[in-house]
């Protein structure tokens, strides 16, 4: 029996998908999981990852009489992903915007063609647009600081005097605590442990930097055994939870507005009168009035936290898609604040992004299709390329801030000039390729 005609009993429109022919014995498995009799996840461990996702498939069609060919039908390599109950993989397109010219520590004077993944219409063209300016204005500036990333566990205490006692084991013990962190990965280092003391709660913020990985995934390993071996045994102080919120990963937070969180990024530019007409269709005035009051009273008017600006969620987050980022923590990550000056008969314009995780290496990096993108980008992460721990990292970070300063500035341009709705009127639907 093949996938195909499995799915023949579930919709006849269905496409012969997969090369992998289903064996009676996958056949069995599936109708035993369509049937109830077996979890999705407990498939036998000598299907490969390609097997299991087909059997997968072919039990959900079966049970719930829909088709999932197009899910079957990826080049990618199951095994690398992250992800648990595989059935496959969705698409989403992927569109350049550029070249955009960067003069950052990383990216020195270069060119860049940045991969968006989206499907949100008129993105890219406004993104590309903004591209346009910038080069015609001499190009973004980009630097980018590495704050590391954090994780908090909260400890119940009887109250202040063991809350005091807590923090101050953690003070006096703190190289003992860098020394068991670097035990768990040679990327990971604690730069500072800084605690917040609430009623008989503490909350312990360790931060760490990471190197070319995003850290989330080494931080929380380090911290349970932080936690388990060294804080709980030498005070007897319970650990509640290993993450308390105060570290603050994937929400919009004050606490990573004020300190940074991952990369801390800054882009700016300069335009004339020149750029801002024959290329943006604007002025200095009306952009000006438009990133006052929109971006700034619009945002304090709503009670944004920490979302003074545009759009980043859109840059953001295609770039995050493209190149194989955690995409929830999008939800931190457009945090930030977009700011028009008028500088002589132009503007000054700069993005400030506080809280962003990103990485070369790990997750969902490792995918083909983002490991393509990120080459794109210029970034080929690992041991044999001579590029320095980091530095893969933080180039990604600098090309952000400036194509995050690419989109804020062309949406705000075209807010000033009226065009925003006859763009999306026009680019806004779909298009033959």
């Amino acid at each position: 029996m093949t996938e195909a005609s499995s799915m023949t009993e579930a919709s006849s429109a269905t496409a012969v998908t997969s090369a992998t022919a289903v064996t009676s014995a996958f056949d069995a498995l599936a109708d035993e999981i369509a049937q109830g009799g077996r979890g999705l996840h407990a498939l036998p461990a000598d299907l490969n990852a390609d097997e299991t996702a087909l059997v997968r498939r072919t039990a959900l069609a079966r049970k719930h009489g829909v088709a999932l060919p197009v899910t079957g039908d990826y080049t990618m390599t199951l095994a690398r992903a992250r992800c648990e109950n595989v059935i496959g993989a969705v698409q989403v397109p992927v569109g350049v915007a550029g070249p955009l010219l960067i003069h950052g520590e990383r990216v020195r004077g270069e060119e860049v063609y940045v991969p968006l993944a989206t499907t949100e219409g008129a993105l890219i063209a406004s993104v590309a647009r903004g591209c346009r300016a910038l080069g015609a204005a001499g190009g973004v500036t980009a630097r980018v600081e590495d704050v590391g990333i954090t994780r908090a566990p909260v400890f119940a205490t009887s109250g202040i005097e063991e809350s005091r006692r807590l923090m101050a084991w953690v003070r006096e013990n703190l190289e003992e605590i860098r020394d068991l962190a670097a035990t768990c990965s040679r990327r990971l280092h604690v730069a500072e442990v800084r605690p917040q003391a609430v009623g008989s709660s503490v909350y312990l913020r360790f931060r760490f930097t990471t190197g070319d990985a995003m850290g989330m995934n080494m931080a929380t390993i380090a911290c349970e055994r932080i936690v388990r071996e060294l804080i709980e045994p030498a005070t007897g102080i319970r650990c509640v939870a290993l993450s308390g919120n105060y570290c603050t990963d994937k929400k919009p937070s004050a606490v990573n507005l004020l300190e940074g969180r991952g990369k801390r990024v800054f882009a700016e530019a300069r335009l004339d009168a020149d750029v801002l007409a024959r290329v943006l269709r604007t002025d200095r005035k009306s952009l000006c009035e438009v990133q006052y009051r929109k971006n700034l009273l619009g945002s304090a008017v709503a009670g944004t936290l920490g979302g003074f600006n545009a759009h980043y969620a859109n840059m953001v987050a295609a770039l995050f898609l493209a190149t194989g980022q955690d995409i929830a923590q999008v939800a931190e990550a457009c945090q930030g604040i977009t700011c028009v000056e008028p500088r002589g008969d132009g503007v000054y314009v700069s993005v400030y992004l506080p809280d962003v995780p990103l990485a070369t290496v790990g997750g969902g990096t490792g995918l083909d299709t983002q490991r393509e993108a990120l080459a794109l980008l210029g970034i080929r992460p690992g041991p044999d390329t001579g590029a320095a721990e980091g530095h893969g990292a933080l180039r990604l970070a600098e090309i952000l801030g400036a194509v995050v300063l690419a989109g804020e500035l062309n949406l705000l341009a075209a807010l000033s000039s009226g065009a925003l709705a006859s763009a999306h009127q026009r680019l806004g639907r779909p298009v033959a390729p």
